[in-house]
């Protein structure tokens, strides 16, 4: 065999579902990161009185636009790590059938669109809809991983697994407690969309200057849970802590 021909023959053997599995993790963290940074510095210049309404209403904008990255990410990153977990040393347990990991895309996928139609906007009734079910999907998430988590990381030998995947069952937990604060910075922003139509349409005022103000305040503990979260998810996926996998 030439060394071009066995050059090629191991980058083919080296790209395999396990590759793509991982690539697509790692797109996915630094895109959630990166575009989260992305929003927190456009907040900065709507907390600015000084600056006029018409240049903060563009820094809203670039909010929202910037906000798609993170909420792709966070939906994608399960059925992602789902998938690097098929391809690992746990598959052997949960994916002797294909069946399980379609399933997990297919649901993955679904609450993709409706996040999407409900980052759209709009008093529809499927937008009304699309929210609220994004909102119920989020609340069991939260609820369902910290659990599953938590028993991952009690448990000496999970699900019949007995490669010590208590760093997973961590990273569950991160992950789950990062959707979460997700829906508190929701729910702190209840009051934004109204006091900025208010500055828009009648200028700025005190009152309405305290309530944007407010809003975006009441968020910031929760941005930093994020990015305190994602890190610490990605370093214990890197590390993996006590596995016995290999």
């Amino acid at each position: 065999m030439t060394p071009l021909v066995a050059q090629a023959a191991e980058a083919a053997h080296g790209f395999n579902g396990q590759t793509v599995a991982i690539f697509l993790h790692v797109v996915l963290f630094a895109y959630w990161l990166g575009g989260d940074v992305g929003v927190f510095y456009a907040s900065r210049y709507i907390i600015k009185s000084e600056v006029g309404p018409e240049a903060r209403g563009v820094a809203t904008k670039i909010m929202h636009a910037t906000d798609i990255a993170p909420r792709v990410s966070l939906v994608l990153i399960l059925p992602s790590g789902v998938t690097l977990m098929a391809w690992g040393p746990l598959g052997d347990e949960f994916f002797v059938h294909g069946w399980l990991l379609a399933l997990t895309w297919v649901a993955g996928l679904a609450w993709l669109a409706v996040s999407l139609i409900d980052y759209r906007g709009g008093d529809t009734p499927l937008a009304r809809l699309s929210q609220k079910t994004d909102l119920t999907v989020r609340y069991a998430l939260s609820v369902g991983l910290v659990a599953v988590g938590v028993y991952t990381m009690i448990v000496s030998e999970p699900f019949g697994v007995d490669t010590n995947p208590k760093w997973l069952g961590a990273k569950v937990v991160a992950y789950a407690l990062c959707i979460f604060s997700g829906v508190m910075i929701r729910r702190q922003l209840k009051p934004f969309g109204p006091a900025f139509g208010k500055l828009v349409t009648s200028g700025s005022t005190p009152e309405v200057e305290k309530q944007i103000l407010g809003s975006i305040r009441r968020c910031e503990p929760w941005v930093y849970a994020i990015w305190a979260l994602v890190l610490v998810a990605a370093l214990l996926g890197v590390m993996k802590p006590g596995s016995t996998a290999f």
